[in-house]
């Protein structure tokens, strides 16, 4: 009895050996399809890079926006859109700041890329604009939404170039043609109100623009000007008092807080031309508007062409929206009772 007992113990221990030898051999097989002579595989060597792995940014580029509205929320998007299709998702990492619609704002943020070192500065509207050339003239800027660079940039001798390390597409509407649409619309208005920011030059240069055009159709025009928001709601109601019609140019001011304007005018049944879709969308009744997506994105294949050193910025010229476009506010028309002739896109 106790020799079978040792005979059962060996058998078992032979059994677990072998079992022990199975379970540390591998089984995978060799170039030569042997399984015996394949080396055990390592998971480190033979991992391969995940498709969604995240792509490391080359270059980084500030975003200084002047305030929160729709068209320049449509220019920056068009920027951002131009720049990953062109380099790719993730090549280019974006600081953006909001500037709420305070100057101040515009410089802090500014001189935050500047002492980063950002690669490139989008400047997305006239003050973002003038923070970033006092800034650097280092950091390649490119400008959005600006409507005239040299009243912005205060230069002389204007020849659609800024030069240096500035340039960058502007959001001008033909000024003239905003005018005929005034005269195309109301023939027999008489008094022209003039509703804009004192504080944006470029609200400044529109304005001064289009009364030459409309005094030579016989309008009478009168500039009411605001200071900030603050006063918005007297002027806006003072002009109301006084003019047939009111115009309102590319102003970051007035398209912030066209639902103010809209409350007055509406009540006092005065219309709105406007200098672009965002504005007209919120107080007006008409607009002969350009794309801010799409300058936008004219930008943004600007500052491909900028980083990846296949364009000089100082002697790239300042882009123009290649269209416009006749819209009009369908609900705000009807509450006013005009009806817009042929020819006209309807708002969205």
């Amino acid at each position: 009895m106790m020799k079978m007992k040792k005979l059962l113990c060996i058998a078992l221990a032979a059994i677990m050996v072998l079992a022990l030898a199975a379970c540390g051999s591998t089984t995978q097989p060799s170039e030569n399809g042997d399984p015996s002579s394949a080396p055990a595989s390592d998971p480190a060597a033979s991992a391969e890079p995940s498709e969604n792995a995240e792509v490391e940014a080359q270059y980084v580029v500030g975003i200084c926006q002047q305030m929160t509205h729709d068209a320049l929320d449509q220019a920056t998007q068009g920027f951002k859109d131009a720049l990953n299709e062109i380099l790719g998702e993730g090549v280019v990492k974006f600081e953006e700041g909001n500037a709420g619609g305070e100057q101040n704002n515009c410089t802090t943020i500014i001189d935050g890329f500047v002492s980063e070192g950002v690669d490139l500065i989008l400047a997305n509207a006239t003050w973002p604009l003038q923070a970033a050339a006092s800034a650097t003239a280092d950091i390649p800027i490119l400008g959005t939404s600006v409507t005239d660079y040299a009243t912005a940039l205060n230069i002389d001798n204007w020849t659609g170039t800024v030069g240096g390390n500035i340039s960058g597409t502007s959001d001008l509407a033909p000024l003239d043609q905003q005018a005929a649409m005034i005269q195309e619309l109301f023939p027999d208005a008489t008094n022209v109100g003039l509703l804009y920011c004192s504080g944006e030059p470029n609200s400044v240069y529109q304005i001064e623009t289009i009364t030459g055009y409309l005094e030579e159709m016989g309008y009478t025009c009168t500039p009411y000007a605001f200071t900030d928001v603050n006063d918005l709601s007297s002027v806006t109601q003072m002009a109301c008092d006084n003019s047939d019609v009111i115009y309102i140019p590319t102003d970051n001011t007035a398209a912030g807080n066209t639902e103010t304007i809209a409350n007055i005018v509406l009540a006092a049944g005065v219309p709105v031309v406007a200098g672009e879709s965002g504005i007209c969308s919120g107080c007006g009744v008409a607009t002969l508007s350009i794309s801010y997506y799409d300058i936008g994105y004219t930008t943004g294949e600007m500052a491909a062409q900028i980083l990846q050193g296949e364009a000089d910025i100082s002697t790239m010229p300042i882009q123009s929206a290649p269209n416009v476009t006749k819209m009009y506010n369908a609900t705000n028309c009807e509450t006013l009772g005009i009806t817009i002739p042929e020819g006209y896109e309807a708002i969205a």
